[in-house]
């Protein structure tokens, strides 16, 4: 596991780490700090209408997985954007950005080692029930009704979904709502599985994506793998 910070978020660090797997690089930035600038080819991927916010927040990001390259032992190169907004990972890599207010994640791989990868990051604040029949599966739902914090952990299952969908969009470059999959949380574990419910090719219906999730410095942290 290779693990970096650019910045003093030694809580982030400590509550991320446990999350990702071997030949794993990981790197966390602070959007409210002053990053490197991005390489003019990337700037060049934001809006020149983009935000202050999102200016830092898009900075941070790629200074997160800038740093995430080198502790890989890759020299830092630009991560351009597709026409679907998606990251496009320089060849020889797989990996995934997320941030919030407070911090900017990345994780990065060789695709030797990692098919693809997804990692988001949310407050810790409750889900708003008025989302909740938009995110959570009836089963979910159902699940949710039993346990004592249903709307930190309807949070936890958006999360593990963004994380989960970003995993296998590198694969399948297929968009899909939030009732694509079903989670399955394992609260003792801090583990989840994430199931498809209908084929999206290559992946088939009862697929899953396997996943691990932390709480704690005011964040929820979900990180998904596929392994080759």
């Amino acid at each position: 596991m290779l693990i970096s910070n650019t910045t003093p978020s030694d809580d982030h660090l400590a509550l991320v780490q446990p999350l990702v797997g071997p030949g794993v690089a990981l790197a966390i930035t602070d959007p409210q700090g002053t990053p490197p600038p991005p390489f003019a080819d990337e700037l060049a991927c934001l809006s020149p209408n983009a935000v202050s916010k999102r200016q830092r927040e898009f900075a941070a990001g790629r200074a997160a997985a800038h740093t995430a390259m080198a502790n890989l032992g890759v020299p830092p190169q630009a991560i351009l954007n597709g026409e679907d907004r998606a990251p496009i990972w320089p060849v020889g890599l797989t990996g995934s950005i997320t941030h919030t207010r407070s911090c900017a994640m990345a994780i990065v791989a060789r695709n030797s080692d990692v098919r693809a990868l997804g990692i988001d990051v949310e407050q810790d604040t409750p889900l708003p029930d008025k989302l909740l029949s938009a995110i959570c599966t009836d089963a979910e739902r159902d699940w949710l009704k039993e346990q004592a914090n249903p709307g930190q952990l309807a949070k936890v299952i958006f999360s593990a979904k963004e994380a989960a969908y970003k995993c296998q969009y590198t694969i399948s470059q297929k968009y899909f709502g939030f009732h694509g999959m079903n989670l399955e949380l394992d609260l003792t574990r801090r583990s989840f599985q994430a199931r498809f419910t209908a084929d999206q090719l290559p992946f088939a219906q009862g697929d899953v994506i396997d996943g691990r999730f932390a709480i704690g410095a005011g964040v929820i942290v979900t990180v998904a793998e596929l392994r080759t």
